[in-house]
């Protein structure tokens, strides 16, 4: 076993933290990268998503990080809100092991002001996207005169969606010396030219890129648009996923399938770039607490969404780009686990399929099962919405507190408690949802009536 404590110069308190998070082994990413960055040694590194890359860089982070000084020490650029949602709420768990560390994240399609306020008020590390990034440091918003620290996440996407200048110029404006590390799925010449100019004799690491057969079962049917919505039926009712994402190429395929699966009754969550940042935010934490088993999306869900035990990915249709493939499939199977992938081949996807089969034995098969029994889609829980977060001072206590001591509900009944800056949503046994609904319309938590609504 590849146990933590194995690792030199590493803080027993944050050595703590981290089995306390339920990490006692090493993930091949985390072996192979650790002794280095640790050490204070420039890392590129080329690892799929799900690699255990967030505690591959936010170890040696938090290890060396100078508490005492307020001021911002790290900075972490991600491609997308969701991934640096995520990075920034792995970071806090993790960083427990210490009081006062404070992190942010500064992303866009949220409120600007709020950020500015945030940063007045110092931090350590910030997480963010490279477009935000860049407006807060050519406002002159914060000082990254002491960042020694610079983690690019997902590099490679974060060059396809055209942050390249935006990156080069935020490197501009920080001190040369520093450690960087650079994360990318693929390393593509983009890729490659971006780390000679900004990290200093790198240590490379490479870690398995494909995902591998025992662990995840590649099945590919035959089926043409006509007949895909049924083909999807048949599929959910053989394998009768708890948790299952269905990836359209198209966000219209995803609202169309939404609708044609409704009128079977059979609920889903869609997800796609038209929504509101409000919403996606929504769909991901209803997803992700188990409230529905089903999410239908774009390619918005391939990466960066903190997701655990999808036990089923389905391909309505194969997307151009193989390692875009990769990444949808390896929403399953993650932390060890086991998963299936599925994925509908039309007549025109053929050649997408022959490349996919170029390094891989694989079969296009008919699918020939029938509808034995209707899809179960009735959840694991049912949400509820709080209209109030951080912001006033709610935490998981709080709420959790309220309905068991205060209102009497048991806490097996309760699942995962989400708080938000300004919400919160608390996933429930469906059979008191609605009861802890009407129960908090008339009952304070922590000496305040809120307004609650099911989702």
């Amino acid at each position: 076993m590849n146990n933590f404590t194995t690792l030199k110069n590493l803080q027993p308190e944050l050595l703590e933290q981290i089995l306390k998070f339920g990490f006692p082994s090493m993930s091949e990413i985390q072996e192979k990268s650790l002794p280095y960055s640790l050490n204070g040694e420039d890392v590129i590194a080329k690892a799929k998503t799900g690699s255990g890359k967030t505690l591959a860089f936010g170890i040696p982070i938090l290890n060396k990080l100078n508490i005492p000084n307020f001021a911002i020490q790290t900075m972490i650029l991600a491609p997308t809100r969701e991934l640096a949602n995520q990075i920034s709420e792995e970071l806090k768990q993790l960083a427990k092991f210490k009081h006062n560390i404070k992190i942010l994240t500064l992303c866009g399609g949220v409120p600007y002001g709020p950020q500015v306020h945030s940063l007045s008020h110092k931090a350590h590390i910030i997480v963010g996207t490279p477009g935000r990034i860049l407006k807060h440091l050519k406002e002159d918003n914060f000082s990254p005169n002491q960042i020694n620290t610079l983690v690019l996440d997902e590099a490679d996407r974060m060059l396809d969606m055209g942050f390249s200048d935006d990156i080069n110029t935020i490197i501009d404006y920080l001190p040369k010396n520093r450690q960087t590390m650079l994360f990318s799925a693929t390393y593509p010449q983009n890729i490659e030219k971006l780390s000679k100019n900004i990290l200093k004799n790198p240590v490379n690491i490479e870690v398995e890129a494909v995902h591998q057969e025992d662990k995840i079962s590649q099945v590919f049917y035959k089926s043409e648009l006509e007949n895909k919505k049924n083909d999807i039926l048949k599929i959910l009712d053989f394998y009768q996923p708890a948790s299952a994402i269905i990836f359209c190429n198209m966000k219209i395929d995803c609202d169309n399938l939404a609708n044609e699966l409704e009128r079977d009754d059979i609920f889903s969550l869609v997800l796609h770039s038209d929504l509101e940042q409000k919403e996606r935010d929504e769909t991901i934490t209803l997803f992700g607490n188990k409230s529905y088993k089903i999410l239908i999306a774009t390619d918005v869900a391939s990466r960066g969404l903190d997701i655990d035990d999808v036990e089923l990915v389905i391909n309505y249709s194969l997307p151009k780009d193989l390692e875009v493939y990769t990444h949808r499939i390896g929403r399953t199977a993650r932390a060890g686990k086991t998963g299936h992938a599925v994925s509908l081949v039309e007549s025109y996807d053929i050649g997408v399929f022959d490349d996919l089969n170029e390094e891989n034995n694989l079969k296009l098969e008919t699918l020939d099962f029938k509808i034995t029994s209707q899809y179960d889609d009735n959840p694991l829980f049912k949400s509820i919405f709080i209209n109030g977060g951080k912001k006033q001072k709610l935490s998981r206590g709080d709420i959790l507190g309220a309905l068991t001591a205060g209102l009497g509900f048991l806490k097996s009944q309760i699942g995962k408690i989400d708080i938000k800056d300004n919400c919160s949503y608390v996933a429930l046994d469906p059979k008191i949802a609605k009861k802890v609904r009407d129960a908090l319309e008339i009952n304070k938590i922590k000496g305040r009536l809120y307004r609650v609504y099911l989702k």
